[in-house]
C-alpha cells in the first residue's frame, strides 16, 4: 500500500478570516470534486494571509500515486487563484 502526501502552501492577499475561506474554500470542494483523494486545509488555520491544503490518495503502485498528486498539483498551478502558491511538497510512504 503507498500513500501519497501533497501539501500545498500559499499566500493569501486576504486580511481576515471571512476573505481567506472565500478563497480556500472553492479550492478544497473543487479539488474533492474532481479527483479521488482525500482533501483538508491544514496547517495554521487562523492566519488570513496564509493557507495550507493537504491531500492525500492511496494506491496500490508508487507510480500512479506519484501521478495523481502531480496530476493535483498541476491542476491547482493551472487555476487562476486569488493566491499565490509559496510551496508544493509530496512524499510517498509504503506499507507493507
Amino acid at each position: 500500500m503507498i500513500i501519497g502526501v501533497l501539501r500545498i502552501s500559499m499566500r493569501l492577499p486576504s486580511r481576515d478570516l471571512k476573505g481567506r475561506r472565500a478563497i480556500v474554500r472553492p479550492v478544497v470542494e473543487r479539488l474533492r470534486s474532481r479527483y479521488n483523494a482525500a482533501v483538508a486545509e491544514v496547517g495554521e488555520l487562523n492566519d488570513p494571509a496564509s493557507a495550507t491544503i493537504g491531500i492525500v490518495c492511496i494506491s496500490n503502485e508508487s507510480g500512479h500515486a506519484d501521478s495523481q498528486l502531480q496530476s493535483i498539483a498541476g491542476a491547482v498551478e493551472d487555476w487562476r487563484l486569488d493566491a499565490e502558491i509559496i510551496d508544493i511538497e509530496t512524499e510517498l510512504i509504503s506499507y507493507g
